[in-house]
């Protein structure tokens, strides 16, 4: 496997004091395999427990470690933008802070990225309750209906990502519909995805808030939002087609 010449990881963090150590010192295991040259960046979205210090001492410690602090939480879409617009390497792959995600597994991504621009992961046997399966099967029935996204598990967070999409694609996402809105936009400017299976394990320490009635509203609130966009731009674009069409027929 060639390694990559430069990653940048990073990986959201809301009160994950008993986390954020163990995956730092994961992906600095990992990372020097696969990559020439790396940093890890942690985004801390407003933590109230310790991860603020915790954070601030491993980057302390590591010159490859830095850190991004939202003064309160803005949520998980606000959180990955901000990690997105910190990274300076050619590629950027992210994660969640929860240590669910063996990070040893990004080593099966690094062999695509020559042939894809997003490499992404689905869950094999997802490691949650019946209550977060359930609201993930029906977002991803519905996310695939709305935008015909055929993607197996859209919201899994273990992605890797040639950087230039994001130079080309805007994300305005501040929930959980980031993901949703990530792929449509990257599909839509004409970029590839590869999809890989990898495994998934239960949350050993930390408190999960994705299944938050707040933060599913949110995400139904930000998704119509951006369909009723999509839907908006699409008819404009058809529009000037149309009268493009009518100019050169005219010209005739």
């Amino acid at each position: 496997m060639n390694k990559l010449k430069g990653l940048s990881a990073f990986f959201p963090a809301y009160n994950e004091e008993a986390n954020v150590g163990q995956m730092c010192a994961s992906l600095k295991t990992v990372l020097p395999e696969i990559a020439e040259d790396y940093e890890i960046i942690i985004v801390n979205d407003g933590s109230k427990d310790k991860t603020r210090e915790i954070a601030d001492q491993l980057a302390k410690e590591d010159n490859r470690i830095r850190v991004v602090h939202h003064e309160r939480n803005l949520g998980y879409g606000a959180a990955i933008r901000s990690g997105i617009k910190a990274s300076s390497d050619n590629y950027i792959f992210f994660t969640d802070g929860d240590n669910q995600f063996d990070v040893s597994q990004l080593s099966h991504f690094v062999p695509f990225v020559s042939q894809y621009e997003a490499v992404i992961g689905f869950r094999l046997k997802r490691q949650d309750n019946w209550v977060r399966k359930l609201n993930a099967w029906a977002w991803n029935r519905l996310v695939g209906l709305m935008f015909d996204l055929k993607v197996k598990d859209i919201d899994c967070a273990f992605k890797l990502f040639n950087r230039k999409v994001f130079d080309d694609i805007r994300l305005e996402s501040s929930g959980a519909m980031i993901s949703t809105e990530m792929l449509v936009k990257i599909l839509k400017q004409g970029y590839s995805i590869h999809e890989i299976g990898i495994l998934h394990s239960p949350r050993l320490a930390g408190k999960q808030t994705g299944a938050n009635i707040r933060v599913v509203l949110r995400a139904f609130k930000e998704l119509f939002c951006f369909y009723k966009k999509m839907n908006s731009q699409q008819a404009h674009r058809m529009r000037q087609q149309s009268i493009e069409g009518n100019r050169s027929l005219l010209a005739k």
